[in-house]
């Protein structure tokens, strides 16, 4: 695919992304072998994938498991809800915390230790007895996604080719789509089958493929010694860093607010069988590939226009899903486009916040997956407390499409905000000339 033309209107971020990210890339770089070989490329890259597929899969696979999961541990399906806000809440707390802590960590060194703690914590989600002692499961199952991916995302742009960072970040990201259309819908399966507590044991057991995989073909690295915990707490001191993070807060927890939900919604809604869910799933993890992809050419363009086409699709087809439901194959077209939306939403809400948090470049990368897992608690929370209201599986995706278009609302201030920021510098530059 060629790469489109760079846009300059108030809208670009391209030439302001490119200054942040190409210090990222050079620092990155440093500490990373610069003359690494087409194939050592290729198998970090797998290593990185694999690990982005296993956190995909024991993040999406609960929604799909729901009515078991409840059934398991004798509650309701809004409280067994609560296990994905759970796991969310690890997220939201994991990535400030372990990014600003492991400022100077081995990236190859943090990326293993993380993946252990993920796999010991889905191990522990599949020995859960009770409500209790699974939401303490998730919650640390969730402490190092975050990190994980911010950490992979930095390693992943410093063996890209200059101008190609939003392509490679979505390459890393990819584990998340391709856990959706294979990896969510084979979980979802094996737990109705054997029980929900398999799907977390075969997580736990790619958890400890990938720590071989990482171990094996991920570049080894030294400590950043320029890196700590006061430049990384910098990026906080940042309006553009609070506005990008509350987009993906509010905005984000449109889709989860009706994907949380998508199992019940196929079978009460749509009148489908428990065997269509995996299909149902199938196609929102097919959507996520193309939308990943999709993404990284965009955000290579233009962050910021990316950010708003397809927070309006996004926010449209929420809505339009409470409508579409009812009928098989509009519903699954409607959550195929729905999770192309998404995955393109996400790399841009990655790139803009790895651009606007400066030398803080393990916090911005990390914390886009805790705001995007607080969209979850929120969007799990909401959702499950207007079916426990009495509204029915339709009323979640219109909550959905008000989250969506309150995180729009908040982007449009972060463009104004952008567009003042730029007009200064222009009339410095000018000034000064």
């Amino acid at each position: 695919m060629t790469q489109p033309p760079t846009c300059d209107d108030g809208l670009d971020m391209t030439n302001d992304s490119s200054s942040s990210t190409v210090t990222a890339t050079s620092d990155a770089t440093e500490t990373v072998s610069s003359g690494a070989d087409p194939r050592t490329i290729r198998l970090a890259m797998a290593a990185l994938i694999m690990g982005g597929f296993a956190i995909g899969v024991t993040e999406f696979v609960t929604m799909g498991l729901l009515p078991q999961i409840a059934n398991g541990i004798n509650e309701d399906i809004p409280t067994a809800g609560h296990t994905i806000s759970a796991y969310a809440v690890g997220v939201v707390v994991g990535a400030p915390v372990i990014s600003i802590l492991a400022a100077k960590a081995p990236r190859q060194v943090m990326l293993l230790a993380l993946m252990a703690v993920f796999t010991l914590g889905n191990a522990l989600s599949a020995v859960a007895p009770n409500y209790e002692s699974l939401m303490v499961a998730r919650f640390f199952s969730g402490l190092p996604h975050g990190a994980f991916f911010g950490m992979a995302s930095l390693v992943a742009i410093s063996l890209a080719p200059k101008g190609r960072s939003g392509r490679a970040v979505a390459t890393v990201m990819l584990g998340i789509p391709f856990a959706n259309v294979l990896g969510v819908p084979v979980a979802t399966w094996m737990g109705q089958a054997y029980g929900w507590e398999s799907a977390y044991w075969a997580v736990a057991i790619i958890g400890v493929i990938t720590v071989a995989m990482i171990m094996v073909w991920v570049p080894k690295t030294q400590a950043d010694r320029h890196q700590d915990w006061r430049r990384e707490m910098a990026a906080f001191r940042s309006t553009q860093v609070w506005l990008t993070l509350l987009v993906g807060a509010i905005g984000f927890g449109g889709m989860f607010a009706m994907y949380s939900y998508i199992a019940p919604t196929v079978t009460e809604v749509t009148g489908r069988p428990e065997s269509w869910v995996p299909v149902f799933l199938f196609s929102f993890g097919l959507g996520m590939i193309v939308g990943t992809k999709l993404g990284g050419h965009l955000a290579d363009w233009s962050i910021l226009r990316s950010l708003v086409i397809n927070g309006v699709i996004m926010t449209s087809l929420l809505a339009a899903f409470s409508v579409t439901a009812q009928w098989t194959i509009p519903a699954l077209l409607t959550v195929f486009a729905i999770s192309v939306a998404t995955g393109a939403w996400v790399i841009g809400l990655q790139m803009r916040l790895m651009s606007v948090a400066g030398e803080a470049r393990n916090l911005g990368a990390a914390m886009n997956h805790a705001s995007l897992n607080f969209a979850n608690a929120l969007g799990a929370l909401l959702g499950g407390s207007i079916v426990a209201a009495g509204y029915g599986y339709r009323a979640p995706s219109l909550v959905g499409a008000g989250l969506a278009s309150a995180g729009l609302l908040v982007l449009g201030i972060s463009v104004l905000v952008h567009r003042r920021d730029m007009a200064t510098q222009r009339a410095s530059s000018l000034a000064e000339g």
